[in-house]
């Protein structure tokens, strides 16, 4: 038995966003900016019966509104560059031993292995 709430939205692997459900309020602000109004709308539809994260909800409705009267969505691709993820790492340390500082040498309480000598 569906639930009521899900029975009319999209699926997820539907809709216009990829990895929609990951977003945050301020990143699906600048990416629906990019979508027609079928698309807010399969968006609007999912979250309502979803998640229903009401800041987002509300976003997506004055968007929507932003579109009936005219306005059109801005250049880009929806599926573009994700500037809300860190970059992944570049590779090595940059350290040479050149560059690298001096060895560790062990406390002067000494250590298990080698205690202090008395001075």
């Amino acid at each position: 038995m569906a639930d009521d709430r899900t029975s009319g939205a999209p699926k997820h692997g539907a809709l216009p966003l990829p990895d929609y459900d990951h977003l945050g309020l301020e990143a699906v602000k600048q990416r629906v900016r990019t979508l027609s109004q079928d698309g807010v709308r399969q968006l609007l539809a999912y979250e309502e019966a979803h998640a229903n994260r009401l800041p987002v909800v509300q976003a997506l409705q004055v968007r929507l509104e932003e579109l009936e009267s005219g306005a059109a969505p801005s250049g880009g691709s929806p599926a573009g560059l994700t500037p809300e993820q860190a970059p992944g790492p570049s590779g090595g340390t940059g350290v040479s031993p050149q560059t690298a500082g001096p060895p560790v040498n062990p406390p002067s309480h000494g250590t298990p292995q080698n205690p202090a000598q008395p001075r």
